[in-house]
């Protein structure tokens, strides 16, 4: 794949960003796309390595060296066919996927893997500038319908497979616009929301129905769902949040990651203020913020924290610092435990690890501080460290400590469908099917709060059970 030597003669070079001091005045993305011809000499870097790790390591199993060698031999529009093969929405992943794919790529034990992330990017902005992606509407209809609960990634890439297969397809979204976590959940400067808009034109151009504002279980019963459709798929997300239960966590200073990260977003879409903040405006402009949660979510608290003009930010986690670096030969092709820095790190953040929150400090109104302190692990236990106690000045503290799983009231309730260990709806990765006659559930409301790519992968897969459960047999791909 690729050029035989082109590993040997071509250095890595990824996407570059904006100047932090100039990104940092907007909510705008900063990449700045390499041009063609570089993009070419990244492609050619694929190796012939026998065993291409990079289609495990990559959730959707993305063609990754055969369109790297398109790309190579500048055939740009049957790279795309074949990354749309596997991936709905590549220039979702190709935005905000951490790229599993990257850590196992063969190159990758000599930390010099093939930009994959930047060429799969590349090429379908390439395809809508070129006019290459248009709507695939089916030659015929099926006659059976399906509704889709929730419009995030799973949702989205189930509906749009159902659609293809020629179902009358109903996306319902309890939000007032289409996305789930895409739209509110993800900062407009890691992805903009005109990405959502234009996939959701080419959707209702092949069939797909979308009615927003209707929360299932709450503006319309489940119920109903099951008497209008054929089969209904369950694909609301994890959204119930990890909370912190220590003594001042109730005060109006401590607020979910949630959202924070909702009402900017709803901002910058030209909502107006107060339809945006329901329970009052929440910005960290000129104060000193703590955030809870060393994960993605955490840092995409940070860099909206800077572009609000925060005083200050420091981030928090539990967990001790991870290394600098991976031992490959431990975790090679695995994606690996090990220091990660975000532009949003970059751009000015005071980072701290194994940090146990203990009190939130302040009169009952007003946060002033937050009392911490030090832990130490070993075998995967968690021991207080006596005499560490530390404290942090504190005007706003947000919680990005992750999700327990699926929220329970309303929707789930009226399902009734069983549920598994960990609170999540039961349903295997063969057919999807749930407990209840004719329901699917994919994506994190099955599996847990996890990936975009993954949610893409479950709702692909999920949406061909649906058609074999439907027609008897599928011709779409898992």
């Amino acid at each position: 794949m690729g050029k035989d030597t082109g590993f040997l003669e071509v250095d890595r070079r990824d996407r570059d960003y904006i100047d932090p001091k100039t990104r940092l005045g907007n909510y705008r993305e900063f990449v700045v796309p390499p041009p063609d011809e570089v993009l070419g000499a990244q492609a050619s870097r694929c190796m012939d390595c026998g065993i291409p790790y990079c289609h495990n390591g990559c959730p959707v199993n993305n063609l990754i060296p055969d369109w790297n060698h398109l790309v190579y031999e500048d055939d740009w529009r049957q790279a795309l066919d074949l990354l749309h093969s596997t991936n709905n929405f590549p220039e979702f992943t190709g935005r905000v996927c951490p790229a599993p794919c990257e850590a196992a790529c063969t190159l990758n034990i000599i930390d010099q893997p093939v930009t994959i992330k930047s060429i799969e990017c590349a090429i379908v902005d390439r395809g809508w500038k070129e006019g290459w992606i248009t709507p695939q509407v089916p030659e015929e209809k099926t006659g059976k319908s399906v509704a889709v609960v929730g419009s995030g990634p799973a949702g989205l890439a189930c509906a749009q497979q159902l659609a293809r297969a020629g179902h009358s397809v109903t996306v319902l979204e309890k939000s007032d616009r289409v996305g789930g976590l895409l739209r509110y959940g993800i900062p407009d400067f890691k992805m903009e929301k005109h990405l959502i808009n234009r996939r959701c034109v080419q959707m209702e151009a092949e069939g797909v129905t979308f009615r927003t504002s209707k929360e299932v279980g709450v503006d319309l019963s489940f119920k109903s769902l099951q008497e209008n459709f054929d089969a209904v798929v369950l694909a609301g997300g994890a959204e119930e949040p990890r909370t912190l239960t220590i003594p001042g966590a109730e005060m109006p200073g401590v607020r979910l990651a949630m959202e924070f990260l909702t009402q900017q977003n709803k901002r910058n879409a030209g909502d107006d203020e107060t339809r945006a903040a329901p329970r009052g405006t929440l910005k960290a402009t000129g104060k000193h913020v703590v955030v809870i949660g060393g994960g993605d979510t955490g840092s995409d608290c940070v860099g909206t924290s800077n572009r609000q003009g925060a005083a200050s930010v420091t981030q928090l986690e539990i967990m001790p610092r991870p290394p600098e670096r991976e031992d490959k030969a431990l975790t090679w092709p695995d994606w690996p435990m090990k220091l990660r820095t975000s532009s949003s790190h970059e751009e000015g953040v005071e980072r701290d690890w194994a940090v146990l929150t203990k009190r939130v400090i302040g009169d009952g109104e007003t946060v002033t501080g937050l009392e911490c302190a030090r832990v130490e692990w070993k075998d995967g236990q968690m021991r207080e460290i006596e005499g560490s106690h530390f404290t942090i000045r504190a005007d706003l503290i947000l919680l990005a400590m992750g999700f327990v799983g699926p929220r329970k009231p309303g929707l789930l309730e009226q399902a009734a469908v069983e549920l598994d260990a960990r609170g999540n709806v039961a349903a295997d990765t063969t057919r999807y099917a749930t407990s209840g006659a004719n329901v699917f559930a994919c994506g994190d409301m099955r599996r847990g709060q996890s990936l975009v790519v993954w949610a893409i992968r479950e709702g692909r897969q999920c949406a061909r059970s649906v058609d074999e459960a439907l027609m008897g047999t599928s011709a779409l791909p898992r």
